[in-house]
């Protein structure tokens, strides 16, 4: 059997310096490399889309965090979805869709025990194996265990977690869910297409008074993606026995802290008498949600219960203005780059 022709070459997306002030089309270069050669235990990948998050803005700084930042003359990371076209050693075979770490790059070099088979027919759409909705859905699920009759509360809903996270908590039996964003085209389609119930717009008054006008009773579960002001406004407007489940910190990964600290007085005497919990959670903790998720967003994505909100762009050019956007608040749920 003849060995498989590759071009010699692809393509892939650098960091030309670090920068903690806005990104510009300079801080990115789109270079060539030496398509990467692989050996037993390793399968090349042929990316097809990859994911665009908040996270890879705090990557790209100068403050010290505690996972890998990217580094200047390299190519950027993040998660992919690619077919396999060369696997030595077995485990996987040509043709087998793959998710994996390796993203902005037209073809990855992946460790064989770092990239997860997808089943073709899980999900409607491959692509939405990116969707940041087991994070949402372990969340609410596992940590908030959101209740039948619950008020929830979702920071940053028009984000890639936030806008599964309000559909998760209705499909939960929620009888009031609300969301903060920061635009009110973006507030306008979390009402409409997505069924939040009311929006907190930032900007537009102080969050507690706004977040007490819209949850009157109070609230029982919080799904803080942002941190910072609207986590002490939630815990002002927390109702005995709530239960906040903290993932992200936006307020500090789009320029409102340093690095990945978002720094927050709260009062502990309320957390105390109302008995709150807050809890942190990370999928990297759970893979076994995975699945559970996957399963679970395939009905929904089928009978049309669920909706996986999200921008898509062309082309593995358009990735550093993808990110240069999502930053500014110009895309709503989640952002994919098709390569």
């Amino acid at each position: 059997m003849a060995a498989p022709v590759h071009p010699a070459t692809h393509r892939e997306v650098r960091l030309t310096e670090r920068t903690d002030g806005a990104l510009t089309p300079e801080h990115f270069t789109v270079a060539d490399a030496p398509l990467p050669v692989p050996v037993p235990g390793t399968v090349l990948v042929r990316n097809r889309v990859m994911a665009v998050t908040a996270a890879m803005r705090t990557m790209m700084g100068s403050a010290e965090l505690p996972m890998p930042s990217f580094v200047p003359g390299r190519a950027l990371w993040g998660a992919a979805i690619g077919e396999v076209v060369e696997a030595p050693g077995g485990g996987f075979a040509p043709g087998d869709l793959v998710r994996h770490d390796l993203g902005w790059r037209e073809y990855a070099l992946v460790d064989a025990a770092r990239a997860r088979r997808i089943d073709p027919d899980a999900l409607p759409d491959p692509a939405a194996h990116l969707s940041q909705g087991v994070t949402a859905w372990g969340a609410l699920v596992h940590h908030a265990r959101v209740r039948p009759g619950d008020t929830v509360f979702v920071t940053g809903a028009a984000g890639g977690v936030g806008s599964i996270a309000g559909q998760i908590a209705r499909r939960l039996g929620a009888r009031r869910v609300i969301g903060s964003t920061g635009s009110a085209r973006k507030a306008e389609y979390l009402v409409k297409e997505l069924g939040y119930d009311e929006v907190v717009l930032r900007g537009a008054g102080p969050i507690g008074e706004q977040l007490r006008r819209a949850a009157p009773n109070g609230i029982d579960v919080l799904l803080d993606t942002v941190a910072g002001e609207q986590l002490a406004a939630a815990l002002e407007s927390a109702r005995t026995g709530a239960r906040f489940a903290l993932v992200g910190a936006l307020s500090a990964q789009l320029g409102e802290g340093d690095g990945i600290v978002a720094p927050v007085e709260l009062d502990a005497g309320l957390i105390v008498s109302r008995r709150v919990s807050l809890r942190g959670f990370s999928v990297r903790d759970h893979p076994d949600l995975v699945q559970e998720w996957t399963e679970e967003f395939g009905r929904g994505l089928r009978d049309g219960t669920l909706i996986f909100a999200h921008s898509r762009l062309r082309g593995l050019d358009q990735a550093p203005q993808a990110l240069r956007e999502l930053v500014e608040g110009g895309h709503t749920g989640s952002v994919l780059v098709e390569l």
